[in-house]
């Protein structure tokens, strides 16, 4: 069948379950996926074989070298005069004010001026991007000058922060299509694009890894253990997550959190949960593969999302699969798949009042009702979020796209 590329910025990496779990299913339908990622992820995220495997047979369009780079540049000026002036003048345009603004197109003009050159090596039939970043605007123009159809899957929420920075509307227009993961999300790329690209805008739901579908589900346990699995950013709402573990404390409440994650955040939450004096009630994991972050959502009460923005966390679902009940903070589309009082509790984002009483709620429910909840959260993710037929409709649209 089809050759596919698949390119992100950083692939590899344990939070790109979603993704990995999509290559999976269409290699297993029969199409070659070659994969790159713009630079090498950290060490740190190499968790898993099945991660590590992924990262080994990735290409790194950085770490080819600044010789390489600019060769391609060099021989593509050349070799496709017309090709690379249109690149050229592509990336111009997306550029934004300030020098900056203007300097990044041209390192991405660069930068895909090499993949432009491995993808034909390979023999790719079509390139698909996730994320609508910096990836996103190097498969635009790799494009552009290699004549190879681009598709991309825009997560959110940060590419509907800042839009025309990104160039969002113009990296639509250019794709033969674009997906989105959620209802929520397509309605904000259909506010960023124009009205007559709306109709090659899909929404396909991001799917269950392969260790989380269909799962034996287990009854919740009588344990104080909540989790949260997140990379440790500004928007994932941890500091108010930690004082409300603290007010619980203080409170008399018996409470455990289990912080699977990293990232840049991790010494404030560490300054965070020192000034709370939260030490004893939560525990900070790391990186975890997908088979321990099981084990760790099996052995807990249920599962917290105190996130500000977000497009349609795979941790969510993966939770609400193993028949946890959730809390979650009611942005971007986590009502699509939560309803509250049914699956858990949904709050207001940012309220550390609102996010403390929902928690204590789910400490003082019955397991009986805590399970109930989590029973009916994993009917509705398994029937909504079933990877075999997202990449069978993705499949499709790859198919249709040459």
């Amino acid at each position: 069948m089809m050759t596919i590329a698949y390119l992100t910025s950083q692939y590899g990496r344990a939070g790109d379950t979603f993704i990995r779990g999509e290559v999976e299913h269409l290699r297993i339908l029969g199409f070659a996926v070659e994969t790159f990622s713009v630079r090498a992820p950290s060490e740190r995220e190499l968790v898993s074989d099945v991660i590590l495997r992924e990262r080994r047979a990735t290409e790194d369009i950085l770490g080819a070298g600044l010789f390489s780079l600019i060769g391609s540049a060099l021989l593509l000026a050349i070799s496709r005069p017309k090709r690379f002036g249109k690149a050229t003048n592509l990336a111009i345009r997306i550029g934004y004010p300030g020098f900056r603004g203007r300097l990044w197109p041209m390192a991405y003009l660069v930068e895909a001026c090499l993949l432009a050159r491995r993808m034909q090596a390979k023999g790719v039939d079509h390139l698909h991007n996730h994320l609508g970043q910096n990836s996103a605007a190097v498969a635009m123009l790799a494009s552009v000058l290699s004549g190879i159809p681009y598709s991309l899957t825009i997560h959110g929420p940060s590419e509907f922060d800042t839009p025309l920075t990104l160039a969002l509307k113009e990296k639509i227009a250019q794709s033969r299509f674009t997906v989105a993961i959620s209802d929520f999300g397509r309605s904000q790329l259909m506010r960023w694009s124009a009205a007559k690209h709306w109709p090659k805008i899909y929404v396909i739901r991001c799917g269950l890894p392969s260790d989380f579908e269909l799962p034996t589900a287990t009854a919740v346990p009588d344990v104080p253990r909540i989790v949260y699995v997140a990379r440790f950013v500004e928007e994932k709402g941890h500091l108010v997550l930690i004082a409300a573990i603290a007010r619980l404390a203080k409170a008399g409440k018996n409470v455990e959190l289990c912080l699977v994650g990293d990232g840049p955040l991790r010494t404030v939450i560490e300054m965070a949960i020192a000034q709370n004096n939260a030490e004893q009630y939560i525990k900070l994991l790391g990186w975890k593969s997908s088979k321990d972050v099981l084990q760790i959502i099996e052995s807990s009460r249920g599962f917290v999302l105190p996130s500000f923005a977000e497009g349609l966390p795979v941790s969510l679902m993966e939770a609400m699969a193993l028949a946890r009940p959730v809390v979650g903070t009611n942005v971007g589309a986590v009502s699509e798949l939560v309803e509250n009082g049914r699956h858990g509790w949904l709050v207001p984002a940012g309220s550390v009042e609102s996010l403390t009483a929902a928690i204590g709620e789910m400490l003082d429910a019955p397991v009986e009702v805590l399970t109930k909840m989590g029973s009916e959260g994993s009917k509705r993710v398994i029937e909504r979020h079933n990877a075999r037929l997202g990449a069978q409709r993705l499949a499709s649209l790859f198919m249709g796209s040459v």
